[in-house]
């Protein structure tokens, strides 16, 4: 195995663990959910949400057929950003397709384990008396984020890493 994929492989393992961890502690430990939330921060609470659906809560009403399809399709994906990690030419973009593999996988066994994923941080702010909140997110969504980052970030600094053959 290259060193090159090897990093793919830790960004990948490092972000599933940590994504499980959060959440392990979350719903074991802490134990958030007779609370509902818990402000951090002025403008961060813990919170516990069940995600049925895909990005923003898309898909929320699809079912068993429907969390069967979203899995199938996560599987899938999972399997193609595999491949283009390990075709991959930069580290950059190795780690970042690792970071997007290990929250992929992180969110598919929530799916597995829960039937929803569990996303549990709210960033808020309150602006003239009226709060307004972003999305619920998870770590498995951050490391998510960050990999699309990362790849993006690459294609700039490395203009014809899209077009070399590998």
């Amino acid at each position: 195995m290259s060193p090159l994929l090897r990093s793919g492989l830790i960004a990948a393992a490092v972000a599933l663990v940590l994504d499980q961890a959060s959440k392990l502690w979350l719903l074991n430990v802490f134990e958030l959910g007779p609370r509902g939330s818990v402000p951090v921060t002025p403008f961060f609470d813990l919170v516990l949400a069940w995600n049925t659906g895909i990005s923003y809560g898309w898909f929320q009403d699809a079912g068993p057929v429907g969390q069967a399809i979203l899995l199938a399709f996560k599987a899938a994906a999972i399997i193609v950003l595999g491949i283009w990690m390990a075709k991959s030419g930069t580290r950059l973009a190795v780690i970042g397709l690792g970071l997007i593999i290990g929250g992929a996988i992180g969110n598919a066994i929530d799916r597995l384990a829960y039937g929803a994923v569990v996303d549990f941080a709210l960033f808020h702010v309150q602006i003239g008396g009226k709060t307004y909140n972003w999305y619920v997110f998870n770590l498995a969504d951050v490391a998510i984020v960050a990999g699309v980052a990362a790849l993006l970030y690459d294609s700039f600094v490395t203009p014809d890493a899209a077009k070399r053959p590998r």
